[in-house]
């Protein structure tokens, strides 16, 4: 009798994956003075472009007297099972961390759902007694 296949990695036959690999780059000049820079500017101009065409943002002039809230780019080598780079993905993101409330902002909001919640609504719909 053999074992059921989601036990297989369990056993003694797994691979491990060398850990010995390049680091991802933790800032523009890191990227750049990288091997694979070539490969970060595309991921960058790709993730402008995705910007743009989404409508993320209206470029403005800032007010009088306030400084805008910087951001920074944050990279990382996608890699497949084998662990070889599969994508190079690049993310601007803005540092938040700068915020002072009242001042950059007023309230935050962020619509979240757990997927317990959607599995218990799920269920409640599928067992309801349709009779009136």
């Amino acid at each position: 009798m053999r074992p059921p296949s989601r036990y297989l990695l369990y056993g003694k036959s797994y691979q491990v994956i060398s850990t010995e690999q390049e680091e991802d780059p933790t800032s523009f000049k890191k990227a750049m003075e990288d091997v694979d820079f070539e490969s970060w500017k595309l991921a960058m101009n790709s993730e402008i472009k995705s910007m743009y065409s989404n409508k993320v943002w209206n470029l403005v002039n800032a007010p009088n007297g306030v400084k805008p809230i910087g951001c920074k780019w944050v990279y990382k080598r996608k890699r497949g099972i084998d662990g070889n780079v599969e994508t190079f993905k690049a993310r601007l993101v803005a540092k938040g961390f700068t915020q002072r409330e009242s001042i950059d902002y007023e309230e935050t909001f962020s619509s979240v759902a757990m997927l317990k919640s959607i599995r218990v609504l799920l269920s409640i719909a599928t067992h309801y007694d349709y009779e009136v």
